[in-house]
C-alpha cells in the first residue's frame, strides 16, 4: 500500500505548480522545467485524487451494507459499486506506484554511442557497421538526430570503431539497455566451406554531459596535438591537426583527428571526455549504491554479453531477458527494436516495484 501522504505530496504540486504556471508570474529560464514537471503530474493527478477519496468512498459505501434496515436493491447495488471502486483503486495504486519509481536522473539526457570491433578480425569490423546501421535507422523511424563524431574504417569496409551522438526526446532511457557485448552468428563472405562463425561489437551508450554536471578544470587536463594519420588529405597530414586529452585525475584518455581543424578536433574530444567522466563518476556511485543494482536489468557492464544476432535461424536473442525474436531482419532494420526494449523496461520496472 503506498502512503497515503506521498499521494497527496502528488495533488499538492500539482496544484501549486498549476498557480504559479498560470499567474504568469514566472521567470522564462525555469517556465519550460516547470511546463514538464507540470505536464507529468498531470498524466496522474485523476488517479491521485481518485486514490485520496477511495477511503471516505469505501467507508459511506460499507456503511450502507451493514445497514440491515436498506432493501435487497440498494444493498446490491452497493455491494456493486464498493467491487467496482476497489477494482479501481487496485488500478489507481498499480499506476501509482509506477510514477513513484525513482527515476534515472539521465534518462532524459541525450547520448553519445561507442561501437568497437570485438573478437572475430574483419567480420567483427563487418558487424560493428551493421550495428551502427541499425541505430540509424532506429534514430530515423524515431526522428532523433544522429551525428557521427567519429569513425574508424577497416580494410573489409567495416568499422574498427565508431562514435556518435544522438539528441532528441528520451534518448538515453531508449538507448541506455544496448551497452554491453553484441555477438552475430553467421557466415562470413570470405568463408569458402560454409561453416558459422562467432564474433563480436561492444556497444557503450552515455549519457550525454553538459557542462553544470561534470566540472573539468583546465588544470585537471593535459592536451596534446600531433599530425593525424589516415584518410583526410594531404592537409590533414601536415598539420598538427589532431588532439589527444588527458583527464589526470580519472586517466580517462580521448584522441579525435577526423577534423582538419584543431580547434574542431579539440571541442569534439572535450564532448567525449565530459561523458566518459561523468559516466564514470556515475557507475561509481552506482556501485556503492548495491541495492539500486539489483533494480537494474544487467549492469551496463560493457562485458557483458547482452545480445546474440544468428544469422542462419533468422534469430535475436536477448539475454537479459531471455526474449528471442525470429525477425532479425525486421530488427535490424529498426522495425522490431522496440519490442526487446520494451520488454526489457518492462523488466526493470517490475523490478523496481517488487523493491517498494
Amino acid at each position: 500500500m503506498i502512503p497515503i501522504q506521498k499521494v497527496k505530496d502528488i495533488i499538492i504540486k500539482h496544484d501549486a505548480l498549476e498557480k504559479e504556471l498560470a499567474s504568469g508570474n514566472i521567470d522564462p529560464k525555469i517556465f519550460a522545467k516547470k511546463s514538464k514537471e507540470y505536464s507529468n503530474l498531470e498524466g496522474i493527478i485523476l488517479e491521485a485524487r481518485e486514490f485520496v477519496n477511495f477511503d471516505k468512498e469505501k467507508k459511506d459505501l460499507e456503511q450502507i451494507i451493514q445497514d440491515k434496515k436498506n432493501d435487497n436493491e440498494i444493498l446490491e447495488m452497493a455491494k456493486k459499486d464498493l467491487h467496482e471502486i476497489e477494482s479501481k483503486n487496485k488500478k489507481h495504486e498499480n499506476k501509482l506506484k509506477i510514477f513513484l519509481l525513482p527515476k534515472d536522473e539521465d534518462d532524459d539526457k541525450n547520448a553519445i554511442v561507442e561501437i568497437r570491433a570485438g573478437t572475430g578480425g574483419l567480420e567483427a569490423s563487418l558487424f560493428c557497421a551493421d550495428l551502427f546501421k541499425m541505430y540509424e535507422k532506429v534514430c530515423s523511424k524515431k526522428k532523433w538526430k544522429l551525428d557521427i563524431i567519429s569513425i574508424s574504417k577497416s580494410e573489409a569496409g567495416g568499422f574498427k570503431e565508431v562514435i556518435f551522438s544522438v539528441n532528441g526526446n528520451d534518448i538515453y532511457s531508449y538507448l541506455k539497455y544496448e551497452s554491453g557485448v553484441h555477438r552475430v552468428q553467421r557466415i562470413p563472405k570470405t568463408e569458402t566451406q560454409g561453416r558459422v562463425h562467432t564474433s563480436a561489437a561492444t556497444v557503450a551508450v552515455l549519457p550525454e554531459a553538459e557542462e553544470v554536471d561534470v566540472q573539468i578544470k583546465d588544470s585537471d587536463i593535459r592536451v596534446d596535438v600531433f599530425r593525424s594519420g589516415g584518410p583526410g588529405g594531404q592537409s590533414v597530414n601536415t598539420t598538427d591537426s589532431a588532439v589527444r586529452i588527458t583527464h589526470i585525475p580519472s586517466g580517462v584518455v580521448v584522441s579525435q583527428q577526423d577534423e582538419k581543424s584543431q580547434h574542431k578536433n579539440k571541442a569534439k574530444a572535450l564532448k567525449i571526455l565530459r561523458s566518459r567522466v561523468y559516466e564514470a563518476e556515475k557507475r561509481k556511485k552506482d556501485q556503492e549504491r548495491s541495492s539500486n543494482r539489483r533494480n537494474q536489468i544487467g549492469t551496463g557492464d560493457r562485458s557483458e554479453r547482452i545480445r546474440t544476432y544468428n544469422f542462419p535461424q533468422g534469430r535475436v536473442t536477448d539475454h537479459r531477458i531471455n526474449v528471442t525474436l525470429h525477425k532479425l531482419e525486421e530488427f535490424l532494420s529498426g522495425e522490431a527494436h522496440e519490442e526487446i526494449n520494451h520488454e526489457l523496461r518492462l523488466k526493470e520496472q517490475n523490478l523496481k516495484l517488487e523493491n517498494l
